[in-house]
């Protein structure tokens, strides 16, 4: 393990910590009404893609609760109004550099922002984020939901573990001691709002990649660290996949590295643009890749996303939208995967 990660670990040990008791959400009645609530504050200090990606079905909910908000966000890194250029009710974004001590006065400026500001509600986005904590003991806000793992929650609901779920299921109760009558509706998939024009442009991008009309299958290779599959492991899956679907388009979307596990044995689109990207995968009748960020995006596109999980926690991160799954690798092997995805291709309203 690099020196650098075993410091970032020690950090957010140390940060959690220190912040775990920080706070109590607030359990003040209300009038049982959501006309009180306007100005809202959604706290996800996080730089990471998948992050704020699996952050949209809060977002979603948020705005079908309280349709009238105006809502900002308190995030990382600068892709974040990339991902929400679609969604109307957010205000302002507010952005704190990636690496704070390289840019100390805007990071400075960002927690200045939401301390100045009045809100009627801020949510914390994600219990283990000790920023998410101290962003929402330090922000101006009558409510505050700090988002606190709820273990009757997580007893009611198996998918209460969700990294994008668990929010959700924290609001809704906690909009009940508010007053507010529980929400019972389906939890919101991940969405990148694309619009019309974007998934016309995706369409023609993969026509002119493909040139046939046959469905297409696409597959991302990379992934980081040991979630990362091996070229041995990829090309094994490919033959399988290929022997499965002979009438089928297999290609492959690449990573920003603009490498391939695959050795560019098939034909593949390169991006660097989020929404560019997400609509090339709107095309597609399957998305097939490792646990990441763009598993993620795949997902928010609204494409069947198949993700590959080997060490991380299917309960917290597996794609969840119509017709999406994860697989274990340590239990299934390729025939295995691509019986699923077969089964999967064959009835699609399952």
């Amino acid at each position: 393990m690099k020196i650098h990660k075993r410091i970032n670990g020690v950090r957010r040990s140390v940060m959690r910590n220190l912040t775990k008791n920080i706070g109590k959400s607030n359990e003040e009645a209300g009038n049982g009404t959501t006309t009180a609530i306007k100005k809202i504050l959604i706290t996800r200090p996080n730089h990471r893609l998948g992050n704020l990606l699996l952050l949209t079905p809060l977002v979603q909910e948020v705005i079908a609760t309280f349709p009238d908000s105006e809502i900002d966000l308190f995030v990382k890194g600068g892709v974040t109004p990339v991902i929400y250029k679609n969604y109307s009710n957010i205000s302002k974004i507010i952005q704190l550099p990636k690496k704070p001590f390289k840019d100390l006065f805007k990071y400075l400026k960002g927690w200045a922002v939401i301390k100045t500001k009045n809100y009627d509600l801020v949510i914390n986005a994600n219990y283990g984020s000790s920023s998410g904590r101290l962003s929402t003991l330090f922000a101006q806000s009558r409510y505050k939901m700090f988002g606190d793992f709820d273990e009757s929650l997580a007893l009611s609901h198996p998918d209460y573990k969700h990294i994008a779920k668990n929010s959700i299921y924290n609001l809704r109760q906690y909009l009940t001691q508010m007053g507010i009558p529980v929400n019972t509706s389906e939890i919101p998939s991940l969405d990148l709002k694309l619009d019309q024009e974007e998934i016309k442009t995706g369409k023609e991008k993969l026509f002119s990649l493909v040139k046939n009309d046959k469905k297409t299958i696409c597959l991302f290779t990379n992934a980081t660290g040991d979630k990362c599959y091996s070229e041995d492991w990829w090309t094994g899956f490919y033959g399988k996949l290929a022997q499965a679907f002979p009438d089928y388009n297999i290609i492959e979307l690449l990573p920003v590295e603009n490498i391939s596990k695959l050795n560019f044995s098939i034909p593949s689109f390169y991006s660097t643009d989020v929404r560019e990207m997400g609509a090339f995968v709107a095309a597609s009748v399957a998305f097939i890749a490792a646990d990441n960020g763009v598993m993620h995006l795949a997902s928010a596109s609204g494409t069947p996303t198949i993700g590959l999980f080997s060490i991380t926690d299917e309960k917290e991160y597996a794609p969840y939208s119509k017709n999406s799954f994860s697989v274990n690798t340590n239990i299934l092997d390729h025939d295995g995967i691509t019986a699923l995805i077969r089964k999967s291709l064959n009835n699609p309203e399952s």
